[in-house]
């Protein structure tokens, strides 16, 4: 039975580009919105809208698909779209849920339980388990994660309380699940992800391999097909590990099975049971659409299609309204939009519109697809050059820089990339592809830390006394000094969250806490007085 009428459970980027496939196969739009977002970009892309008090909200998302009469419900990515509580929901209301039962997105979604079905189906896994048994560096995980939230780098054991605490607060913020695990961290890896799809009469199919190495934040910013670092015989065997893991998981719809890559050993990380943001790439070299893709899967049609070596080459990075250097977010107006026509653009606001506060500041994707990895890189760099955005700070610089960049275009990008090369630097000497360590247990290779917020000057020097301020807007989680407190250079002292991710505002030189300006649960504007410090 085909799909009549859709409400997408999401906002921004990803809900338009749905409604695009909808507008070209007939299909009526709905979409939803929050208080604070009912004059979104996405809301005027549909044909209705539906008021909703959060995206969070499954009872109100799904008595909004009810009252517009709409016979599916597509999540997106992020918000609802791996919770297995909103996907049962929604067939429970006689409505079609565009994605895989609640069942396989409880068994992929589960990290814990993920990586046990797939070490029983035979595919390589990175060690998980209690910290004392991992051993440090170690990376703390939210077990019902994505997207970056709920992760903590932890190299010492004394990191490791805080970074525990930190991370189960992120992960009950941005899943409303607050158990995290810990899993040995690998130096210098390439992450490289298994695109698959499954109908309901057990086919499942991949359709090759993104490389998603360059990352901020534990999210990604720059992604192609195919990697550089993977040929026909490494593609064919991690995507028949990402194949049979989904079949041992009864899996149906689009997925994409993560993979850690370091000395042509692969190791899985997860399945996460959607759409990727970086989806596109895969599109262009397959010239397949995956959300119609998805839709025939939904309406219980066969898949026929085959797994296929990629055509071209197909790169993206993310425009984001943030810091270019530190990638902190930034909001405000965007008084000027002027994005490339000569790629794909799946943009998620226009000129006129307001970067919200509290979600991801995406402002679009740009996507170029040509013959070559090179010309490919090319037409990306020509397009980045001609964007331009004005009312709101945005990350186009960093790109420019990063598409550039000698050791990106070579290639050889791993997910450290942003640790030895910071943002906006000099570009050093690139290596050759033997160079540095890629065994597992081998030794980490010095690391240059990009800039952190201490370092870019959010306080005032004022004759011995020192002003921390608020880089971005945001809602103060933890205050961590009292006034009177002696603290250590690079000490944290207030935790702030913005789009769900926290950020760490720490000391920049040993000094006594002079007087704090603020509580737990405030709401602050950016450049607000946080904490005075003298020395």
């Amino acid at each position: 039975m085909e799909i009549r009428k859709l409400l997408v459970a999401n906002r921004g980027e990803i809900a338009a580009r749905i409604f695009s496939t909808c507008d070209r196969l007939g299909i009526a739009t709905v979409a939803v919105a929050a208080p604070d977002d009912a004059s979104a970009f996405h809301t005027r892309r549909a044909a209705e809208v539906g008021e909703v008090t959060s995206y969070l909200d499954i009872e109100e998302i799904v008595a909004a698909a009810t009252r517009a009469g709409a016979d599916a419900v597509h999540p997106g990515y992020g918000f609802l779209a791996e919770n297995p509580g909103f996907a049962e929901a929604v067939v429970s209301a006689g409505i079609r849920f565009v994605g895989p039962s609640p069942q396989a997105i409880r068994a992929a979604g589960d990290k814990l339980e993920a990586k046990g079905i797939a070490a029983e189906t035979g595919v390589p896994v990175v060690q998980s388990g209690d910290p004392e048994e991992v051993g440090f560096p170690l990376m703390v995980k939210a077990a019902a994660g994505g997207g970056g939230r709920g992760m903590r780098l932890v190299r010492s054991p004394e990191e490791l309380e805080e970074a525990l605490e930190s991370a189960r607060r992120e992960a009950a913020s941005g899943f409303g699940d607050d158990r995290v695990f810990s899993e040995r961290y690998v130096e210098r890896p390439r992450h490289v992800e298994i695109q698959i799809l499954a109908d309901s009469h057990g086919t499942t199919v991949h359709l090759g391999e993104r490389d998603c190495s360059v990352q901020r934040r534990h999210q990604k910013i720059l992604e192609e097909s195919p990697s550089p670092a993977v040929g026909p015989d490494l593609r064919a065997e991690m995507g028949e590990a990402a194949v049979a893991f989904a079949r041992a998981v009864g899996y149906e719809s689009a997925g994409t099975a993560e993979f850690m890559l370091a000395g042509g050993e692969f190791y899985f990380l997860e399945l996460n049971a959607r759409i990727q943001v970086e989806h596109p790439v895969t599109e262009l070299v397959t010239g397949l659409d995956l959300v119609e893709e998805q839709f025939r899967i939904a309406s219980g049609e066969s898949l026929e299609i085959e797994a296929r070596e990629p055509e071209g080459h197909a790169v993206e990075v993310r425009l984001y309204a943030e810091d270019p250097r530190t990638f902190l977010p930034r909001t405000g107006t965007i008084t000027r939009l002027r994005l490339p026509e000569a790629i794909r653009v799946d943009q998620g606001v226009e000129e006129g519109d307001e970067i919200p506060v509290a979600y991801d500041p995406l402002i679009a994707k740009l996507i170029a697809h040509e013959e070559t990895r090179e010309d490919a890189l090319d037409a990306l760099s020509a397009a980045l050059n001609v964007t331009e955005v004005r009312g709101v700070e945005t990350n186009l610089p960093f790109l420019r820089w990063l598409v550039a960049h000698p050791e990106l275009r070579a290639g050889e990008a791993t997910t450290a990339f942003l640790d030895e090369n910071p943002p906006l630097s000099r570009p050093r000497r690139v290596s050759r592809p033997w160079h540095g360590s890629w065994r597992l247990n081998g030794p980490a290779p010095a690391r240059t830390a990009p800039p952190t917020v201490e370092e870019t000057g959010h306080g005032d020097l004022l004759g011995g006394q020192s002003t921390l301020t608020a880089p971005m807007p945001g809602v103060v989680i933890k205050v961590l000094a009292s006034e009177g407190d002696r603290v250590e250079p690079r000490q944290p002292l207030v935790v702030l969250e913005a789009m769900k991710m926290e950020t760490p505002l720490v000391s920049p030189y040993e000094a006594v806490v002079r007087r704090v300006h603020v509580a737990e649960g405030e709401r602050v504007d950016g450049g607000a007085l946080l904490i005075e410090l003298e020395e």
